[in-house]
Parts: structure tokens; sequence; C-alpha cells
């Protein structure tokens, strides 16, 4: 790994010299902007000079401020490739670069006193750039994260160490496929973790495969994941990443605590780690999350209502049998509740459950079984559209759901579950999450548990609103249910 590199930094799939060069261009485009603005248009206020102001004295004005737009950028690290940074951390990070150039540009119409100065054109100057390398480093995560669906740019990633870290990795990655990153497999020390697959992540192996591993894999990074106490093993490591010529990102100790509660300050160049006592899902978080689901519940009402009045009536019409299937389900903590669903299934279906499970080969803890012949037609229907999942909304009027958490489990699938995974109980459970918007039943379980627990550790509202959006086209396309 290049000493200079940092470890969320990577090589960018577009030439490097191609974003200097957009925003000098922008920096010259809104100057001329700025000048239309203002003496064209007059906005804000009338030009009292009848004479036109001609825009060539303010030609070598722009040619600085260009300069130091590039300047500023670069010093605040935004032509750096830093993974998963925030939208609005890089819109904060042109906004103070934009300003300080602008008291630059506006400090030198004070000292050379042209006779052609706006200091009102400064500002829309301003406005503009953020705009303009706002929208266009948008456009640029929009197209980034377009290629990596088609598999271009992205880092085949080995993953060295399967503890609670290594699951913390391999939840990110999977989640966020936008970041680029696709896990081929992981290696452990201990035979029961490093031989045994997590969901379409392969378990490859002892950590002395690694060189063998690379090639044969053609791994692009290799993650450790070892606690600094195997610094020795982690050096070993490191020499042959180094050998054979792949990036090398190590997670230090610290990433044992999620990085929401690190702080990281300087002390006249000495950095110092602060870790916060502020948890994810505090009890404020949960009434906020609470008040929103009822919130949302109440004001749906009318249509959702209507939709499940509906429903009952056709799956009345088909034949005998009850409108609404109860079952016990795990919530949050363990505690047990009756889940309402639409019958999508004949009568007594349950008795069956057991044998079908074991006949189609499927997961226990997770079975959905493709082309279960106890589906009605009407069920069918229903479990394509979602609509089996509406008497749900009730569950979260009681509080037993909510409209975004995990799956909640059967206890019999709880029983099943290994200590890690049983760490998605630790929340109420929901209607929708992330693993139903990342492709419903084709899910592995072990990925929708990392996928769950990834949800727990970094819950916000905003996620919450992304993956409500995320469901709506999932929904309608059908995608992963049956």
């Amino acid at each position: 790994m290049n000493a200079n590199q940092t470890l969320s930094e990577r090589p960018t799939i577009e030439p490097r010299w191609l974003f200097p060069v957009i925003d000098v261009i922008l920096a010259f485009l809104v100057f001329g902007l700025a000048y239309l603005l203002r003496y064209e248009l007059q906005i804000i206020r009338p030009v009292l000079d009848p004479l036109q102001r001609d825009f060539g004295p303010y030609i070598p004005f722009a040619g600085v401020y260009a300069l130091l737009i590039w300047m500023n950028y670069q010093r605040n690290g935004l032509y750096r490739n830093i993974v998963g940074r925030a939208g609005m951390e890089e819109v904060y990070l042109i906004g103070s670069s934009v300003a300080v150039a602008i008291v630059i540009v506006l400090a030198m119409f004070f000292i050379f006193q042209p006779l052609v100065t706006s200091r009102l054109m400064l500002i829309y100057v301003a406005v503009l750039t953020i705009l303009f390398s706002s929208f266009s480093r948008f456009i640029r995560r929009w197209v980034l994260s377009y290629l990596r669906t088609k598999g271009i740019g992205i880092q085949r990633v080995l993953i060295v160490g399967m503890g609670e870290v290594g699951h913390a990795v391999l939840g990110v990655m999977i989640t966020r496929p936008e970041w680029g990153y696709k896990p081929i497999g992981f290696l452990d020390d201990v035979p029961s973790i490093g031989d045994v697959d997590l969901g379409r992540v392969k378990g490859l192996g002892n950590t002395h495969r690694l060189r063998k591993i690379i090639r044969s894999k053609q791994v692009d990074t290799v993650v450790i994941t070892f606690r600094w106490k195997h610094y020795d093993r982690i050096q070993e490591l490191a020499e042959v990443c180094r050998a054979t010529g792949v990036d090398m990102r190590i997670v230090p100790d610290s990433m044992q605590l999620n990085m929401r509660q690190v702080q990281v300050e300087n002390l006249d160049g000495i950095p110092l780690l602060g870790f916060s006592r502020q948890i994810s899902f505090s009890k404020a978080d949960r009434l906020l999350k609470r008040a929103i689901d009822l919130l949302l519940v109440t004001l749906a009402f009318p249509i959702w209502g209507t939709i499940c009045v509906l429903v009952a009536i056709a799956i009345k019409l088909e034949g005998d049998g009850s409108i609404l299937f109860k079952q016990e389900r795990v919530g949050e903590d363990g505690r047990k509740f009756e889940m309402l669903k639409f019958r999508s299934m004949i009568p007594d279906a349950q008795k069956s459950h057991a044998e079908l499970v074991a006949q189609s080969g499927e997961d226990p803890r997770h079975p959905k079984i493709i082309d279960d012949p106890r589906i009605t037609r009407v069920g069918k229907f229903l479990r394509r559209t979602s609509l089996d999942e509406f008497p749900n909304f009730i569950n979260v009027f009681r509080g037993h759901m909510s409209i975004v958490g995990p799956r909640p489990p059967t206890p019999d699938e709880v029983k099943l579950y290994e200590p890690w995974q049983a760490r998605r109980l630790q929340v109420t459970p929901g209607m929708t999450g992330l693993w139903q918007v990342s492709g419903r039943s084709d899910i592995p379980f072990e990925e929708m548990c990392l996928m769950d627990i990834y949800y727990i550790e970094n819950w916000s509202i905003t996620m919450d609103i992304r993956i409500l959006m995320m469901t709506i086209p999932k929904v309608i396309l059908r995608s992963g249910a049956y």
C-alpha cells in the first residue's frame, strides 16, 4: 500500500485531471453568468451607472478566482476519492473553499481599486459556484454508482479475519454496493469460521493461503481486521500483500466501536480519538421513530384501510378459511408477539411447513419456498404485490413492529441463531428493511443479518426515508417476492 494513500482513499475511475479542469472551467463560467445577472438582468438591484460595464476588466479576477478554487479544493481533499464521504460533507467543503476564494478576490478589489467592481456580483459568483460544483459532484456520484452496478470500477476485496469487526466490514460492503467494494471471500484461522460460507461470500480457509487466494481470485484489496495484539501476524500478511502488489487496508482496534461514536481531535499535530457515550437507537431515537410510525400509519389509514377491506372480500370469495393469518414472531429484546398477515395459503398450511422446508433444502432460519404448493390463487397475487403484509400496519399501531426495521423471525428460527446474529433483535422489527430493498427473499440469511446490524448501528431518519423510497419500486417490480 502506498504510504501516502489514506485508508479510505482509492484510485478513481475517471482521470485525476478531469475534475480540476471542470472546476476551473466552471469558475470562469460562473463569472460570466454572474456578470449577466448583475449587468444585463440586474437581479436584486439595478445598475445606477447608465454606461454598460465591459466584462474585460473582470477576466484577470476570474483567472485568480479559478486558481484559488483549484487550490482550496485541493487543500480540502475534494479531489481525493474518499469512500463513504457524505454528499453534504462535500457541499460544506465546497462552501468553505468558495468563501476563502471570494474573500481574497474582494480584498484584491480594495487593494487594486479597478474602475469596474461589483461586490454584489461576487455574491452571485459564490452562490453559482456552490450550486454548479455541488451538482457536478452529484452527477459524478450517480455515474460512478451506475458504472459499479455494471461491474466497472469494482474493487474485489478479500477480508482477513471474520470476527466481530470482519462482520461489520462485510455488512457495510454488502449494504452499500454503490461504494464499489465486492467481497469475494474471507480468511480466518479458526476452521469453524474460515471454512464456512457467509451467504454468498465464501469462506476460503486460513490466512496461510493468502498468497494463493490473491492470485487465484484476482484480489484487488485485502482488508485485515485482526486486533493489534496480533501485530506480528499482521506484518507477515502485509508483506504478502506488498509482494503480490495488492492494496491493503487495516481496520484499527478502535473500530470495535461504531465510528459514529468516535471523534478525532488534533493536539498540535497529535491525533486524539475520543469515544462518545451516545449509542445508536437511544431513548430519544426510539421515541422519535415511534412518533413517526404512528403519524404515518394514521395519515395513510384511508389508503391501507380501504385496501384491507377489498383484500378481505377477495379472500372470502375464494373459499373457506380465515381472512387473517396469525403467527407468533420474536420482536425487540426477544419479546414475542402475534403478527398479522392476510392468509395467502390453504387452511392448516403450517402442518406441512417443516416437511416442505426439508424437501426444498431452504435455510430453516429464513425459509422462502419457491412455487410453494400451499399458496392459493389470491394468495399468489397478494404475495407478489406484498398486499398480504398490510395487516402489519395494525402491529405497527400496537407497537409490536415499526414501518422500517429488521424482519421479525419466528421462535424456531431464533433457536438456530448464532450469538452475533441475535444482535438483530435489539430493535423493533419492521415491515420493510435494508434486506427487502436489496433483494428481499433472494438475500441469504447471513447477509440479511449483516444488513440488519448495519441498520441498527447507523440508523437515522434519512436512512428510513431512503429505505421507504426504495421499497416502492421493489414492490411494484415484484423483485424477490414469491
